[in-house]
């Protein structure tokens, strides 16, 4: 079984923010930073080379596979900034509904910008996402 490419790591938060080109983007990133520490109450970690995590699960697949991951999370990436939430639920799609302007994936939403977005509904996803991972993987 391959090694995962998602494994937490102790580079730097602050130095992989600073790499970011955009200035905007790397502003957003620092706001982006306070508010999943607020709402999270976890210390952000590096995921990899360029994941900004918060907490961590261990999740076990019926296939066998299994492994870490961090809670919630984001990367300000160059084309638009993944916001790691919970996978597709009922609770997450109305919230959703009076967040702003975003795309979706099963388990990202995609944002150009914070000011695009109601931040507010921002934390809400992420307090919801990470009750959703705790209570699917206790014991964390």
């Amino acid at each position: 079984m391959s090694e995962p490419k998602m494994k937490a790591n102790d580079n730097s938060v602050i130095e992989f923010i600073e790499s970011v080109e955009n200035d905007k983007k790397k502003a957003d990133a620092y706001r982006l930073l306070e508010i999943f520490t607020e709402a999270t109450g976890y210390d952000a970690k590096m995921w990899g080379p360029s994941i900004i995590g918060f907490g961590s699960y261990h999740y076990k697949y019926a296939s066998g596979r299994e492994g870490d991951a961090p809670l919630v999370g984001f990367s300000p990436r160059k084309a638009k900034i993944s916001l790691y939430l919970s996978y597709e639920s009922e609770e997450r799609e109305k919230l959703l509904e009076s967040f702003g302007k975003h795309t979706t994936s099963k388990a990202c939403i995609y944002v150009n910008k914070l000011a695009d977005i109601n931040t507010n509904v921002l934390k809400d996803l992420i307090k919801h996402t990470v009750e959703t991972y705790q209570n699917l993987y206790p014991n964390e």
